[in-house]
């Protein structure tokens, strides 16, 4: 991978903080269309009085003639953006073949490497004494992969994606754009504005999915209890990428056990070590061409298990199709009893990697994955197993090696390297999903910051963590070395996998409740039937705690600490902020000199409040001998939605009057976003939309005075008219990022025909002598150059709190802070241009 096509990112918005012991704000505020609302409040005062006022209902915005107000922070921010749909485009037929093609590397490595292991495993709890045993463990294994990555997740759960997004954190974010049930109470009205943000409810008034939502909403109880759900899905997918390396490598490697004299266990832990190593070493490199450059081999190893299966099936016993009859199953249990209920943990290994065509879905579609594995991986899978199974009707006391011993001697060779290919693809693929979920996780608030490296300038998804993958590497090498035997690592991988594949089929239940609103009994039916058979195997699987099972149960409650601890500590900071932010009383108090000297040149203030000022700023004013002439408090915000359009991506907003020069603005982005630019390049953008901005208030601030001259109950503003800028129900005021000329001209003939003919004094295009004065005072500061004032925050326990909290705060949540990726490290910022101020905040 080219040097130049590596991006470092800081993976989460600036923890920014500050303490002061003023807070409060004002009652209410000035929009730039002339209308004022209260400040904790929507803008009801501006809803059409003939508009029934339903939940749901729709509402047009009009001007309203108010006193003129200063404006404040404690409303919402004024969007610069286009109301543009972002919609996805259509695949063409071979574009989704082709994408279907590309998933058997990513995708289904996992999966496609499970008949290495999975009767060798289920025979060594059930002896082969009968046909009986084999056809009834055959029908276990083909149901079981009809009914979970088939019935399930090719035509359920894939369709509960999150704009084209998978995984447990995308259907968080899902369940959190419906529902107020995010931990962080950052949410702002205009976040629901984003074009992607937008739900399709077919019928949102049904009482059932109302009522769901609000006590979703009014208990937060329920909250802590679906992000502890959230929280330990993605724990236990973390594990996955530990146990899945060990459990496929080992398995390829074993083959050469019957193969070479003197190959012993020692031996095989020793190879798989060397591979792991190997494996881990290069993902810094980067896996931009995963998809073309892997997807042959598995291709290649996909037809080898069906080739294979379909020879020893004619070869063999073709009999054995009779375990398509569901009633082997009962005859199996009825002839093992307790040894076929220790054989379940066995059977779950066939579906492994079945939560991988959810979770990375981001990189493909809905469409193509269900091509793949409709009609490759699951018939291939199909024939491997009743091959398998046809061998040892013949050759019972082979099952310990099942697999290398059904190939035919003279292919055991190219099996085996193949085999080992597809190992290390499969792990590959559960590497690269750790990646995502962790950087998920950190986007969302649920991860302590580490530095992500992105190794592609054109696929989003492909990024790098070096502490997580040296985790990974080390953690799998241990696993290896403790354990050396691929059947108690079986009994670990099999807690992992169905303990994530219940969280997602309780995410999903509840998205069918509360957005897609199905119908009760085939809502119900979902977790009764695949949800039930989840709880049979988790139940097998558990019974082997003592067995390795308690690995993924450790690693599991390790980064489910870690995760809640951070979002708790990063709760509790927040809520500090909101409660001590400075009053605007105050700023008026201060004065446009804000009781300092104003110096040329722009400060950008970071700090994570979405309203109002930011006590840090106080700390800053008592720090300094002067600040400078234009102050802009920005926030960079990760809302639940996978990508933000950019001409969507700022809010912005006049903080104080005009000669205060003090502006907000909020940059959004979504979890899978890439934050590419340079600070070159973020302070040209964040200057252009200032001065659109500035540029738009004037022209709105003289429609406003125009408009007072006319009856305003006879103005109705369209929802098409960009030219006035009215939107319909309480969508804030639109404004294109970029300045579009062209588009600008072809709205205006559109408006021309559709608005009402407006005054003269609206209609000039004189510029206004404050509009130019505030331009000319932006060119000056901007030659003065930046400054990014940063913050130290901390978060302290009060001596009066609980033992428990005290030592969650003031010690683990302390450590994980001071270890992670400073604040600083998130921007590619000169340290010349850096001012920073430690502050505590007690809680």
């Amino acid at each position: 991978m080219a040097e130049e096509d590596r991006i470092e990112e800081g993976s989460s918005s600036l923890r920014l903080r500050g303490r002061t012991s003023r807070g409060g704000g004002v009652g209410e505020s000035r929009w730039v269309d002339g209308s004022e609302v209260d400040s904790e409040s929507p803008p009801c005062s501006l809803l059409d009085e003939n508009q029934d006022k339903e939940r749901y209902g729709s509402f047009r915005r009009r001007l309203v003639k108010k006193p003129k107000r200063v404006d404040s922070l404690d409303v919402e921010a004024m969007e610069i953006a286009g109301a543009y749909g972002h919609q996805p485009k259509e695949l063409s037929t071979w574009s989704t073949l082709a994408l279907a093609f590309q998933t058997l590397g990513v995708v289904y490595g996992d999966m496609g490497t499970s008949p290495l292991y999975v009767f060798s495993d289920v025979f060594s709890k059930v002896k082969i004494e009968s046909d009986v045993d084999v056809l009834g463990a055959l029908s276990l294994v083909m149901y079981t992969i009809a009914l979970i990555p088939l019935a399930k997740y090719v035509f359920v759960v894939l369709k509960a994606n999150d704009n084209g997004e998978g995984g447990t954190f995308a259907l968080y974010s899902l369940i959190c754009r419906y529902a107020k049930v995010n931990m962080l109470p950052n949410r702002q009205p205009a976040d629901e504005h984003i074009s992607s943000f937008k739900l399709k409810l077919p019928t949102p008034e049904l009482e059932r999915a109302l009522t769901i939502k609000e006590t979703l909403e009014r208990r937060s109880s329920l909250k802590t209890l679906l992000l502890l759900l959230v929280l330990m899905g993605t724990s236990l997918v973390i594990g996955d990428g530990i146990l899945t390396p060990a459990m496929s490598v080992m398995s390829a490697v074993s083959g050469l056990q019957g193969a070479i004299d003197g190959f012993d266990t020692t031996a095989v832990v020793v190879v798989s070590i060397v591979i792991l190593v190997a494996l881990f070493s290069i993902q810094q490199f980067g896996t931009s061409k995963v998809g073309f450059m892997f997807a042959p081999a598995l291709a290649f190893w996909f037809f080898s298990l069906g080739s294979i299966g379909i020879y020893n099936l004619v070869n063999y016993d073709i009999t054995v199709i009779k375990a398509l009859n569901p009633a082997y199953i009962y005859f199996f249990f009825q002839k093992n009893s307790k040894g076929a209920w220790s054989a379940l943990g066995g059977c779950v290994l066939c579906i492994t990697g079945a939560e991988a065509m959810f979770a990375d879905l981001g990189h493909f579609s809905v469409r193509s994955i269900q091509i793949a594995f409709t009609f490759i991986v699951f018939p291939c899978l199909l024939f491997a197993y009743m091959g398998q199974a046809a061998y040892l009707m013949k050759f019972p006391y082979s099952s310990e090696r099942i697999f290398y011993d059904s190939v035919p001697d003279s292919l055991f060779w190219p099996v085996f390297v193949v085999a080992t290919i597809a190992a290390m693809i499969a792990s590959q693929a559960m590497i690269s999903a750790t990646f995502s979920c962790v950087k998920q996780a950190m986007a969302l608030g649920c991860f302590p910051r580490l530095k992500i490296i992105h190794t592609s300038r054109k696929l989003m998804g492909q990024i790098y963590i070096p502490v997580i993958n040296w985790f990974l590497m080390i953690m799998c090498v241990v696993v290896v070395s403790i354990f050396r035997s691929t059947t108690d690592i079986a009994n670990a991988y099999g807690i992992a996998e169905v303990g994530v594949m219940l969280v997602t089929t309780t995410l999903v239940t509840l998205v069918m409740l509360l957005i897609w609103q199905t119908n009760l009994f085939l809502a119900l039916c979902f977790p009764l039937v695949f949800g039930s058979i989840e709880l049979i195997y988790l139940s097998a699987v558990l019974s082997k705690v003592l067995e390795g099972g308690w690995l993924p149960l450790a690693f599991a409650t390790f980064f489910l600490t870690v995760m809640y601890i951070w979002n708790y500590g990063s709760v509790l900071k927040y809520q500090s902020e909101v409660r001590e932010k400075i009053s605007m009383d105050f700023m008026h108090e201060l004065g446009s000199t804000l009781g300092t000297v104003r110096t040329p040149g722009i400060g950008l203030l970071y700090n994570e409040l979405v309203q109002g000022i930011p006590s840090i700023f106080g700390q800053f004013l008592l720090s300094l001998p002067a600040i400078h002439s234009i102050i802009v408090f920005v926030c960079i915000k990760y809302v639940p939605i996978p990508v933000v359009p950019q001409e969507e991506r700022f809010l912005f907003r006049r903080v104080c009057p005009k000669d205060y020069h003090m502006f907000r603005c909020i940059a959004r982005y979504g979890y899978k976003d890439i934050r590419k630019e340079d600070h070159h390049a973020f302070e040209q953008l964040l200057v252009q939309s200032l001065e659109n901005f500035l540029r738009k208030e004037a022209q709105d601030l003289a429609l406003e005075s125009g408009l007072n001259e006319m009856d305003l109950d006879s103005v109705s503003v369209s929802s098409r008219d960009y030219g006035t800028r009215g939107v319909i129900g309480n969508e804030e005021l639109r404004i294109p990022l970029m300045h579009d000329t062209r588009s600008e001209a072809t709205e205006t003939s559109n408006q021309e025909e559709a608005s009402p003919a407006l005054p003269s004094s609206v209609m000039s295009s004189d510029i206004d002598p404050s509009l130019e004065y505030e331009l000319s005072a932006l060119r000056e500061a901007i030659d003065s150059g930046f400054t990014y004032f940063l913050a130290h925050g901390d978060v302290r326990a009060k001596k009066k709190s609980f033992f428990l909290k005290k030592l969650v705060i003031n010690y683990l949540y302390a450590f994980l802070r001071r270890n992670c990726r400073a604040g600083a490290a998130n921007m590619s910022v000169p340290h010349m241009n850096i001012l920073q101020v430690g502050m505590t905040y007690m809680v």
